[in-house]
């Protein structure tokens, strides 16, 4: 049975059906044909919806949308510029820095990459670098988002695998500057073996960030105002995602002034529009999960990999393998919730932290939604910046095996994950 219901599931989404309504005609089709009742489908979407922490994702997604409208995004790159631009490479280093200091607010790496895309690369292009360069880096600098609080998909996975959302935002925080600092050496290299001059003619004088610090201060004071609040006990993760609106708000509408209130319409519209996306995927979503649950798939995949006598390292190593050869055809957030609730239970029974392979299956879902021929943030970037895809991809491979050795690094060496969320529990 399950066999016949993933071959019609990827007919459907051979055939161009949206994901969260293919996952619903596999589910009613299930349901039709077994004893149960197909009204459990309508049950299941209801109840995976149900959820009061689930409220922080439509809250990000609006904060995310403030910061792309407010002015705050142009401030963090003049800031980022300042920081690294005297670097070789400087716009392309300043790509990566700024991609960091937003991912810590929007949370979306699509957001993130639509901003680069129509401020960065323009800019970088008309400075002489490749428009193929310029986008595969924008859409893969963008992977700090997902990484970085405040995460919409490190949320998501703490929802599902009943694990503590501020745990994974601090392990997060660690995680993006091992990457941070893998994007910037390769970078480097990349422009020291093709030419691509710094930014900046000289390093900016102390004088110079204090400056650009100073007019980027309430943008950057964001994420350690949210993160502080989380830790310390202020706020939950969906009070903190209600508060970085409201702060987001104040910074664009008082501080900046980029924002009126005859722009709050047109905010709310695009803020729900996406949120409609995501939410009827996590609904869809809850409905197959409910036939993964009725055939009993976990347990099964768990007794397959004990008789194997698989271990910790060789099933995230497999997981890893699996996951990016399903990212190239599906989108991040539709493999995150279908496969989270099988993969999550396998690895605590096998003993993984599930912390550390929280920040592993992130990581690996979010390099799915870069990675052609359907990665979503590739497609985003491209549209925006006309790049074709056959040049893109050539121009990504260098960065996805900086991202592969950042997953390689975080399987191999679990501190990595753990440390921080111990150093701040300890």
């Amino acid at each position: 049975m399950i066999a016949l219901l993933i071959v019609l599931l990827l007919s459907l989404f051979v055939v161009g059906v949206p994901i969260a309504f293919s996952m619903l005609v596999v589910s009613l089709v299930y349901f039709t044909i077994t004893p149960a009742s197909d009204i459990v489908v309508v049950q299941r979407m209801v109840t995976a919806l149900n959820s009061f922490p689930l409220l922080a994702v439509p809250f990000f997604v609006l904060t995310g949308t403030i910061m792309a409208r407010g002015g705050i995004a142009e401030r963090l790159i003049e800031f980022a510029e300042v920081l690294v631009g005297h670097m070789r490479g400087g716009l392309a280093q300043v790509n990566v820095m700024n991609s960091v200091l937003l991912g810590g607010m929007s949370g979306s790496a699509t957001a993130d990459a639509a901003i680069d895309s129509k401020v960065l690369v323009p800019i970088m292009v008309r400075k002489g670098y490749p428009l193929g360069f310029a986008s595969a880096l924008t859409a893969t600098s963008s992977i700090f988002s997902p990484i970085l609080p405040p995460s919409i998909s490190l949320v998501i996975y703490g929802l599902m695998a009943s694990v503590s959302i501020g745990d994974l935002f601090i392990s997060g925080v660690g995680v993006g500057l091992l990457m941070m600092v893998v994007m910037m050496a390769t970078v480097y290299w990349l422009s020291l073996r093709n030419g691509y001059a710094a930014a900046r003619s000289h390093r900016a004088s102390l004088r110079e960030v204090l400056s650009s610090g100073r007019r980027s201060f309430f943008a950057l004071l964001m994420p350690v105002l949210l993160l502080v609040g989380l830790r310390i006990g202020v706020f939950t993760p969906t009070e903190l995602a209600a508060v970085s609106v409201v702060y987001a708000l104040l910074v664009a509408m008082v501080v900046y002034r980029e924002i009126a209130v005859r722009d709050l319409l047109g905010i709310l519209k695009e803020a729900s529009f996406n949120t409609a996306m995501i939410m009827i995927i996590v609904a869809a979503a809850g409905a197959l999960g409910l036939v993964v649950t009725y055939e009993q798939v976990p347990m099964k995949l768990q007794g397959l990999f004990e008789a194997a006598t698989v271990t910790p390292i060789a099933f995230m190593l497999l997981v890893s393998v699996v996951l990016l050869l399903l990212g190239t055809i599906m989108e991040p957030l539709s493999l995150m919730i279908i496969l989270i609730p099988v993969l999550a239970p396998m690895a605590q029974n096998m003993g993984i932290d599930p912390i550390q392979f929280g920040l592993v299956l992130v990581l690996l879902f979010t390099i799915g939604g870069i990675t052609p021929p359907v990665g979503t943030v590739a497609f985003t970037v491209c549209a925006i910046t006309g790049c074709p895809l056959g040049q893109f991809s050539r121009a990504f491979l260098p960065f996805l095996v900086g991202l592969l050795f950042c997953v390689l690094a975080l399987i191999l060496f679990p501190p990595l994950t753990t440390f921080l969320p111990s150093l701040m529990r300890g």
